[in-house]
């Protein structure tokens, strides 16, 4: 069954441009140059193949692909020195039993995107195994939707909403066991997702920037806002860390999904619209303030293990979070007409 893609309630950047969104989808069982190769059928361009663990498709139609093994030893220039080198094609071909290749597509539009699930289904027939295959994989699908906006107040919104449906994101998702255990997309601490939602939360921008810093010192989070960060206020994260990993993006870095190729009925649709209901929950402030202040209490008296259900109900009860709905420029301020909120 194909799924559309929704459309999130900031369609532009402040700058007016089309916003885009960078895809970095993991897997197995298949080898960088056979990947490659898909990208090539499906998009033309011409391939390079630097190791048999790394390569570019360059001047395909939508830009530029790298596929490449999750493993910076394997790679010369990624690491180490150049008396390894000899080594990195060793170093990759024990690598690729554990660890994944990663496909990171160039930034598309909205629009675009179902050309990428064309891309899942070719790496698919290929014999591309997914998470699911093997108890040893946690393979992630990674979405970098491009900020609409970069002010605090945005980026605020955004987190806010995000907080409020994490609980409800990981029961939709079903996140894979080893990808929990593997401390790589580690839910936000309660306490401070008890203090970001309060609707009486409003710090500036360095204010923000600060709190996370101080709540949560590591990348490994699945919302990771270090790039963002990065981009937004470089000195200030580099005065509280240095972690040579992080590179500065004006994005979301949404890490919670599975990559799930094995699966037949699994698409990049139904995690990125998932996605999209944080967008259009944090277009909707009364609403956002609300479940702000219905989550502190539950967490207060420690009663959230029925959240992701209540959410049910508030997803029920406004169909345009997780349904079709309207959109709104980046300058504009509220919900999107089309949203049809309704009293929860």
């Amino acid at each position: 069954m194909t799924r559309s893609f929704l459309t999130p309630p900031l369609r532009t950047t402040s700058q007016g441009t089309p916003r885009r969104v960078g895809v970095e989808l993991e897997f197995a069982d298949l080898d960088a140059p056979s990947a490659a190769a898909c990208v090539q059928r499906l998009f033309g361009g011409s391939v390079t193949v630097e190791n048999p663990h790394r390569c570019l498709v360059t001047g395909t139609r939508l830009g530029d692909f790298t596929v490449e093994l999750d493993m910076r030893s394997a790679h010369s220039g990624k690491g180490g020195t150049a008396m390894l080198d000899p080594l990195r094609p060793l170093w990759g071909n024990i690598g690729s039993l554990v660890m994944p290749f990663e496909i990171a597509a160039p930034p598309v539009t909205v629009e675009q995107m179902p050309e990428l699930e064309e891309m899942v289904a070719c790496l698919r027939a290929l014999g591309a195994a997914g998470t699911e295959a093997s108890p040893l994989f946690a393979f992630g699908l990674h979405f970098n939707p491009e900020v609409a906006r970069t002010d605090g107040e945005y980026v605020l919104d955004t987190l806010k909403a995000f907080l409020l449906l994490a609980p409800w994101l990981r029961r939709e998702i079903r996140v894979d066991l080893t990808r929990r255990l593997s401390g790589f997309i580690a839910a936000f601490p309660t306490p401070y997702a008890a203090k970001v939602v309060d609707p009486g939360y409003r710090p500036d921008l360095g204010g923000l920037i600060d709190d996370y810093l101080a709540d949560n010192p590591t990348r490994n989070r699945e919302l990771d806002l270090f790039p963002l960060f990065a981009h937004l206020d470089r000195d200030r994260l580099a005065a509280a860390m240095k972690d040579p990993h992080v590179r500065p993006r004006p994005t979301f870095h949404y890490r919670l999904p599975n990559a799930r190729l094995s699966d037949p009925g699994w698409s990049l649709a139904a995690d990125w619209n998932r996605w999209v209901a944080v967008e259009r929950l944090a277009a909707d402030r009364a609403l956002l303030d609300g479940l702000g202040t219905e989550y502190r209490r539950a967490a207060e008296a420690q009663r959230l293990e029925g959240w992701a259900e209540r959410i049910d109900a508030v997803l029920a009860a406004n169909p345009g979070i997780h349904g079709e709905a309207g959109q709104i420029d980046a300058g504009d301020g509220g919900a999107a007409d089309g949203s049809a909120r309704q009293a929860v």
